[in-house]
């Protein structure tokens, strides 16, 4: 039985109070980050393949199946807000397509050919880079994907919940989270999913730093699309610049961007 799949720790949760469900999820919780801090020189390595080939106009894939895919659509999506760049840059994919983001799509999962007929419809070619992410680190869609991939000479990754899992064996390089058992037995959506959240954090915000997308510790090149980035977008030219409120908002009027307000006339 894999360790994902495992009993939970805890026995008879439906007789808990809230306040003990709660204590009890939290100190499973706080395996997460000490399971990630293991596996980060491998995702160093990973990452470090990544900036290569995207300095070359690569691009970075996700692929997955239920909360996995979802975690990685997620990922990808808050990227082009953030950093600025183009939404073909960083992509997600979910087995089932759009509609499982929100609902379940039966069977979309064990189709062993359709993550690799999904990467098609994008032109991967060589200078990209496929992560797969699932948590048993055996799903069908994903273990297909990353196959094909590999075979064509396309960087891959993988990120899973168990150890030695068929994931890591089908990839370049993988990476293994072991959370251990569920608090909810086979809920993968918890630690598990934790735990590739913050891996794919790690990724994506690493890579866009090594892209020169962040000057200091600032996200200068975030899009302004509501007032709340228009309010921090001001900030971060006083504090970078120096000058008052009314010039830094002039200078974001004239320039539309924090990067090219901070570098304006310097």
């Amino acid at each position: 039985m894999t360790t994902t799949e495992s009993p939970s720790n805890f026995s008879d949760l439906d007789q808990m109070g809230v306040k003990d469900i709660l204590t009890n999820i939290n100190s499973e919780d706080k395996v997460v980050p000490l399971a990630v801090e293991k596996e980060i020189e491998t995702i160093a390595k990973l990452i470090e393949q990544i900036v290569v080939r995207m300095k070359k106009g690569g691009r970075l894939f996700y692929i997955g199946a239920g909360t996995s895919g979802r975690l990685g659509i997620l990922d990808a999506s808050e990227c082009p807000p953030t950093y600025g760049v183009p939404d073909t840059m960083v992509i997600g994919l979910i087995a089932g397509g759009d509609t499982a983001i929100r609902k379940a799509v039966e069977n979309a999962e064990d189709n062993t050919e359709l993550a690799w007929k999904d990467l098609c419809a994008y032109n991967i070619n060589e200078k990209d880079t496929v992560i797969g992410i699932a948590a048993s680190g055996r799903t069908p869609y994903v273990l297909g994907g990353v196959k094909k991939a590999k075979e064509k000479n396309i960087l891959t990754g993988g990120i899973s919940c168990n150890k030695n899992a068929k994931l890591s064996k089908a990839v370049d390089i993988g990476i293994e989270l072991l959370v251990g058992p569920e608090f909810v037995t086979g809920s993968t959506r918890m630690k598990s999913g934790t735990a590739q959240k913050l891996v794919l954090n790690m990724i994506s915000t690493t890579v866009m730093i090594q892209l020169g997308k962040v000057k200091g510790n600032k996200m200068v090149d975030m899009k302004l699309s509501n007032k709340k980035l228009v309010n921090r977008a001001i900030k971060m030219i006083i504090e970078e610049r120096g000058i008052s409120k009314k010039e830094a908002l002039a200078l974001l009027e004239i320039t539309g961007s924090v990067r090219k307000s901070i570098e304006y006339h310097l």
